[in-house]
């Protein structure tokens, strides 16, 4: 193969790792992307002031409304590249079409830095050390919504309230693990809410109207931990969080319960060779680091099934 063509095969593959989705992966819906030229940046803390709405009126000759600034926190930092290679032998290559075996290759190594990206995510916002005190309950006993007493309603808007209590901003995205779905959507109290003459299952788009948030994702995603066993990336977690719609024109400047600063253009498809040139590596590579930049703008809820009602499930 020539030069050109190799240059054009890896392009190719390049756009197909950027357009790439799992739609098992939620993170995204946490976590919007905004772009970076550079590998070292700055990143901003949001506090209450980025998210205030303030008094703007004014009378004829009186005085101009002032903020009273409250300053904010910067911190500069280098973003992390990430990259991950699969290895085909020139035999495999002989018996396949080259780039639909390059196309499997990719959509490998693809998803590889997604799961990645997702696990990363997923451990910061189900931190709880990560939020400040008002911003996070651990459900226990009768509160865990394995109960059928409890109240998921009542914690939620709890959860709501203490968020537009500090950014005057009600959440509008929520990530709920698959074992707290599991539970939601039987939940006696919530099912009551439905009208006879519909399905007595609660349904995510059910739920949007109970919880009143316009964006509610299901975190279904799996890894294979150290000891090779399969676990969940999001355990029996509900998480709220304040993120702006503002789809491309997004800019660090922008508050928001938090972003994945990714260099741009970084996620790029190429392939090397080994081993004697027997065996060549189509690697993905990709530069980006998630950060949790308005903490008192999300709020976690952990601990929502009881102790004996939780596991790991496949399903």
């Amino acid at each position: 193969m020539g030069r050109l063509e190799e240059l054009r095969i890896n392009a190719y593959l390049s756009e197909v790792a950027r357009g790439y989705h799992n739609n098992a992966f939620v993170a995204q819906n946490l976590f919007p992307t905004i772009y970076s030229e550079k590998e070292k940046i700055d990143i901003f803390e949001f506090n209450k002031e980025a998210f205030q709405i303030y008094n703007t009126e004014r009378a004829i000759r009186a005085n101009s409304n002032v903020i009273s600034p409250q300053g904010f926190k910067k911190h500069t930092t280098t973003l992390t590249e990430n990259d991950l290679s699969y290895p085909i032998d020139y035999r495999e290559e002989q018996e396949a079409e080259k780039v639909k075996l390059q196309l499997h290759a990719t959509n490998v190594v693809t998803e590889g830095l997604q799961l990645k990206h997702e696990k990363e995510c997923a451990d910061l916002v189900q931190n709880p050390d990560n939020y400040p005190a008002d911003n996070k309950i651990l459900l226990s006993g009768t509160s865990c919504f394995t109960d059928e007493n409890s109240d998921p309603q009542g914690v939620v808007d709890d959860a709501k309230d203490a968020v537009s209590a500090k950014i005057a901003q009600d959440p509008n995205t929520m990530i709920i693990g698959q074992e707290a779905w599991k539970t939601l959507k039987r939940h006696p109290k919530l099912k009551n809410l439905i009208s006879d003459n519909q399905n007595k299952l609660v349904t995510l788009n059910l739920l949007k109207e109970i919880f009143e948030i316009e964006n509610i994702f299901i975190g279904k995603s799996i890894f294979a931990n150290e000891k090779g066993e399969f676990e969940r990336i999001w355990k029996d977690n509900i998480i709220l969080a304040f993120v702006p719609n503002l789809g491309t024109s997004r800019t660090e400047y922008d508050p928001s319960f938090a972003y994945t600063v990714r260099k741009k253009d970084a996620l790029q498809i190429d392939e090397y060779q080994k081993e004697g040139n027997k065996v060549k590596y189509i690697r993905a590579t990709d530069i980006y680091t998630p950060f949790l930049v308005g903490a008192e703008a999300g709020y976690l809820i952990s601990g929502v099934n009881a102790p004996k009602a939780k596991g790991v499930s496949n399903g």
